[in-house]
């Protein structure tokens, strides 16, 4: 059978309502017009869904069968559109974001407050990530965005945007401060021992390619997973890292000395990275809006 799903719906709201007035009254429609289809959806099924009485209809045990199964997809299309609805309104939905560590610190957490006061309703979820695995997360559809730090390979079929622009300094514990000069070069630093990010992360390929740029080899004696496990391994007074100055403003009791670098770290910015071609959600998009406008 190939019935329209204009007669499947008059049927329910029939049904429901026990009368066609009532029916006709709910979808906007005329008595004799709702009638005549159900006259032609009975004609279709080859037999009588509706019993007749003045005061309205019944179900005929052909009739009950149908309206069970035709109530349930018509809950569920009633239940889908309600969702929509919601989104619409932004109070409901959820977003899910490939994070780097460092945006975020220096972005994601910053702005997460402002954004829960505005949309309550909206769930979200963070995985923190090197920056490569970020991408490939989103590459594999399992983010709807990611927040990355440079440097980057962007994968097809994305596009980024820059968000904030941050500087990392070279620091280490106060006991470890009287065993190196307070100005030092990368050639000093050399000598010290370097604690760093793991060899996969963008900090690391970062750091190798201003040392490189220098003419002196970057070799972290000690590895960290994390920019926290960085602070936390100077604070140990195992040496020194380079982290973001907001990490350090975050500081408290004055732990921590930063070291004079020349020629400096260069900047390094932090990126919004979206599908080009794949449509946001709606939450996802006014998230990033208001992100870029932050």
């Amino acid at each position: 059978m190939n019935i329209s799903y204009d007669y499947y719906r008059i049927f329910y709201y029939v049904a429901k309502h026990k009368s066609f007035t009532a029916a006709a009254k709910a979808l906007c429609n005329n008595q004799p017009n709702i009638t005549r289809m159900m006259k032609l959806l009975e004609a279709e099924m080859g037999c009588t869904l509706f019993i007749r009485h003045k005061k309205g209809v019944t179900l005929t045990p052909e009739g009950e069968q149908l309206f069970s199964h035709i109530s349930l997809a018509f809950e569920q299309i009633r239940a889908g559109e309600e969702a929509i609805e919601r989104q619409k309104a932004l109070s409901s939905g959820s977003i899910t974001i490939a994070c780097s560590e460092i945006a975020l610190h220096c972005v994601l957490l910053p702005f997460l407050p402002k954004y829960r006061k505005k949309r309550p309703g909206i769930g979200i979820r963070v995985s923190s990530h090197t920056t490569p695995q970020a991408l490939e997360t989103l590459s594999k559809n399992l983010a709807d965005i990611a927040l990355i730090t440079e440097p980057y390979a962007l994968p097809r079929g994305v596009e980024a945007t820059k968000l904030k622009t941050i500087q990392e300094v070279p620091v280490c514990s106060k006991a470890f401060a009287g065993k190196c000069a307070k100005e030092i070069t990368p050639a000093d630093l050399t000598k010290l021992p370097l604690i760093g990010m793991a060899e996969e992360s963008g900090s690391y390929a970062f750091a190798s390619s201003f040392f490189q740029s220098q003419g002196v080899p970057y070799t972290p004696d000690v590895m960290a997973a994390t920019a926290d496990q960085i602070l936390s391994m100077v604070k140990a007074d195992l040496g020194v890292g380079f982290v973001p100055t907001e990490f350090i403003e975050k500081e408290s009791g004055k732990q921590l000395v930063t070291l004079s670098l020349t020629p400096p770290l260069p900047e390094r910015h932090i990126y919004l990275v979206k599908p080009k071609e794949v449509p946001l959600s709606l939450a996802a998009k006014e998230f990033c809006a208001l992100l870029l406008g932050n």
